[in-house]
C-alpha cells in the first residue's frame, strides 16, 4: 500500500510548522491511522519530535544533499504500510541555496517531485486580510506545487479569525482550520532549536495537547481529503547513503551525542552492520567488541565538565583508536579535540586524539551545506571521497594543527572554503554532519 502524504509548509521560520506538524500527526494518529512523519532539509531534532508524536520512525529528505534515488526510496519506505505522510518543510517553503532547478534544498522541490500538496501554515498575528496576499503569493510563486489551503496560527479572537477569512475567501483559498494564540502550544528551545524530544519534559503529554488542539480546530477530514498518493518504493537497492564504517559499530548515544540521521542508521543496518550504543555521559567506555567508533553530534558543551570527568570513556576511547576506527561529527569532534571551552570560558581536557581546542565561549554560527571531499583515508571513505552534508553550530575553533586535515569543503555554490576537520592515525573528525556519499 502506499500512503497519501502532506507537506506542511510556511513563509517563513517561526510561522509554527512544527507544532502544527506534530499536531496532525498526533490527533490522526488518536484517530487510530498509521502516521509516519518527514522532515524535509537537514534537521536532527524534528524528526525525533516525529516519531514520538507518530509512534512510528521519521527521516529526512533533501533535494540538495540527497541523490534522487535516495529520496524517492525514503519516500516510498515512508509510504509503504501507513495510511498517510505528514511531511514538515523547513524555513520558508521556498527557501533554498541557488543550485539547478529542483535541487535547491528548498521544501517546494520535495512537494513537486512527490507530489504531495502542501499545507501553508500562516502566522496572522499583527495582519488579518493581509494574510491572504501572502497565500497568494505563495500559492501563485512555483507552477510545480499544489498550495491545498492554509492553517491560521496565532488567531487572537473570533473577531480577527472573520477578518482573516475574510480575505482567504477572496482569493478562494481553502482554510483547514485557525489554532488560537496559546503559549501552550509552543515547545521549549535551546541554541540549536527545540530541546531534544528525550529531554522534553512531559512530552508525550505536550504532544496529546498539540494533537487535542488541532482535532479541535482544523478540519482533519479536509486534509485528509486534500492528501495525495506518494510515490511506491523505489525497487532498486540504492545501497547505504554512508559507507558503513565497520561490522559492529560503537555508537555514542545520550544527551550529548544524539545527532546521527535515521536514514543513516538504516542503511548501515541494511547492510549488515551492527550497532552497539553505549554512553559517555554514564562513564561508558566503546564496547571492545566492536571494530569502529561514532561520535554524533549533539550537546557536549552542556555537559563539558561530566565528560571531562569520564575518566573510563576516555581511557576506553583512547584505548579503542590505538587499533581501530573512530570517528566524530560535530560534538563528537569537539570531544575527540584537546579541550573544550564551555559558555563560562573553563576549559575542559577532552581525549586528546585530534589536534583541536574548541569554544563555546567564543560563538560563531555555522550553518549551511557543505560538500567535502576527503584528502586522506577516515570511517567517510577512502581518499578522493565526495559527501554532501551541512554544518550548523556555534562553537569555534581556538587552536587547532594546520596539517593533517580530513577534506576540502566548498559551500553550495561550489565557492571553496578550505580545509575542513582533522585526521590522526585511525581518529577522523569535523563539524561536518555528512547526509550522502555522492557517485563519482
Amino acid at each position: 500500500m502506499t500512503a497519501p502524504g502532506l507537506l506542511i509548509g510556511a513563509p517563513r521560520s517561526g510561522s509554527g510548522k512544527t507544532t502544527v506538524t506534530l499536531g496532525i500527526q498526533r490527533a490522526l494518529r488518536a484517530r487510530g491511522l498509521g502516521v509516519r512523519g518527514v522532515k524535509c532539509g537537514p534537521d536532527y531534532i524534528d524528526p525525533a519530535f516525529h516519531a514520538a508524536a507518530t509512534g512510528a520512525p521519521s527521516c529526512n529528505l533533501d533535494s540538495f544533499a540527497m541523490p534522487e534515488a535516495l529520496v524517492a526510496a525514503l519516500a516510498g519506505e515512508a509510504a509503504t504500510g501507513s495510511d498517510i505522510v505528514v511531511a514538515e518543510g523547513s524555513m520558508g517553503l521556498f527557501d533554498g541555496v541557488r543550485a539547478a532547478a529542483g535541487q535547491t534544498g528548498a521544501s517546494a522541490d520535495i512537494a513537486a517531485r512527490l507530489g504531495w500538496p502542501v499545507v501553508l501554515v500562516i502566522d496572522v498575528s499583527g495582519q488579518a486580510q493581509s494574510a491572504a496576499a501572502v497565500a497568494l503569493g505563495m500559492r501563485s510563486y512555483d507552477p510545480r506545487i499544489t498550495v491545498a489551503g492554509v492553517i491560521l496560527n496565532k488567531v487572537a479572537s473570533e473577531r480577527h479569525l472573520r477578518l482573516v477569512r475574510a480575505g482567504m475567501e477572496r482569493i478562494g483559498m481553502t482554510v483547514f482550520g485557525a489554532l488560537p494564540r496559546e503559549a501552550g502550544l509552543i515547545l521549549p528551545e535551546r541554541h540549536l532549536g527545540l530541546v531534544q524530544a528525550g529531554e522534553t519534559e512531559d512530552l508525550h503529554a505536550r504532544l496529546d495537547r498539540l494533537g487535542e488542539a488541532v482535532a479541535a480546530h482544523v478540519d482533519l477530514d479536509a486534509l485528509l481529503a486534500a492528501a495525495a498518493a506518494a510515490p511506491p518504493a523505489a525497487r532498486a537497492p540504492t545501497g547505504p547513503p554512508l559507507p558503513p564504517p565497520g561490522r559492529r559499530v560503537a555508537l555514542a548515544r545520550d544527551a550529548a551525542f544524539s545527532f546521527i540521521y535515521p536514514h543513516v542508521e538504516a542503511g548501515w543496518c541494511a547492510a549488515g552492520t551492527v550497532l552497539v550504543p553505549f554512553s559517555p555521559l554514564a562513564d561508558e567506555a566503546p564496547p571492545e567488541d566492536c571494530d569502529a567508533c561514532w561520535l554524533p553530534g549533539g550537546y557536549p558543551e552542556l555537559h563539558a565538565p561530566q565528560l571531562a570527568a569520564a575518566r573510563r570513556f576516555l581511557s576506553g576511547l583512547r584505548r579503542f583508536a590505538a587499533t581501530r576506527s573512530v570517528h566524530g561529527e560535530c560534538g563528537g569532534y569537539m570531544v575527540l579535540g584537546e579541550a573544550l571551552v564551555d559558555a563560562e570560558g573553563a576549559a575542559h581536557p577532552m581525549a586528546g586524539l585530534l589536534p583541536v581546542t574548541t569554544s563555546f565561549a567564543k560563538r560563531k554560527m555555522s550553518l549551511g551545506y557543505r560538500l567535502v571531499t576527503t584528502d586522506a583515508p577516515s570511517a567517510l571513505g577512502p581518499a578522493g571521497a565526495v559527501l554532501s552534508g551541512h554544518e550548523f553550530h556555534y562553537a569555534t575553533i581556538a587552536e587547532a594543527a594546520s596539517d593533517g586535515a580530513l577534506g576540502t569543503a566548498r559551500d553550495a555554490e561550489g565557492s571553496v572554503l578550505g580545509p575542513v576537520g582533522h585526521v590522526r592515525g585511525h581518529v577522523s573528525g569535523s563539524f561536518f554532519h555528512a547526509i550522502a556519499r555522492l557517485p563519482g
